[in-house]
């Protein structure tokens, strides 16, 4: 990645070398930077809040009470993980978290969930770790935050108004994402 942004920047300022235009490319690099920082300053209230709630849920042990109400559902998706009691906690709490919309704050719970889960495939990821990866990329959410905190930052004066667009392509993307790989199982079988 670290390539293709470096050619593309390289690109950028030989065309502009190139028409006499670096003045313009410049001032468009110093803009853009500073766009990146209020940004980013912006997002980092909203992320330190939800990653706070997400902190909150667990000292307060909500998080095993989200375990149980998952259960269910997870037991038909993820069987074998479902019984280690840890492995559940760390799946709920990834599910939690996307489902409020805190891809940062889900992220270090999906790893710790797929490590646990990976302990005695030999390095080979089984039907079950890739269904938790679809689970966690295609991730149903509720309440979009980060994508709000973005929408806000930006200036938007609804940054949730998005909510119906959101429910209906999460709920379809983690649809198709599990039909798919129950249907490479039964493929590669």
């Amino acid at each position: 990645m670290a390539f293709i942004w470096t050619a593309m920047v390289a690109a950028s300022v030989l065309c502009a070398a190139a028409c006499g235009r670096m003045a313009e490319v410049s001032a468009a690099a110093l803009e853009g930077a500073g766009a990146a920082v209020e940004l980013c300053l912006s997002l980092a209230g909203a992320l330190c809040l939800w990653s706070g709630f997400m902190e909150l849920l667990k000292r307060c042990e909500l998080d095993k009470k989200l375990a149980a109400l998952f259960r269910p559902a997870l037991r038909r998706l993820l069987p074998r993980a479902s019984r280690d009691p840890e492995t559940l906690a760390a799946v709920s709490g990834n599910l939690s978290a996307n489902l409020l919309g805190l891809g940062n704050a889900a992220t270090p719970l999906g790893i710790r969930a797929a490590r646990r889960m990976a302990l005695g495939s030999q390095g080979t990821a089984d039907n079950e770790l890739c269904r938790l990866v679809v689970l966690n990329t295609a991730s149903v959410q509720l309440l979009p935050t980060t994508v709000a905190a973005v929408r806000a930052g930006c200036g938007s004066a609804a940054p949730f108004d998005i909510l119906p667009a959101v429910w209906v392509s999460s709920v379809l993307s983690v649809t198709a994402g599990l039909l798919t790989a129950r249907l490479l199982e039964r493929v590669v079988r």
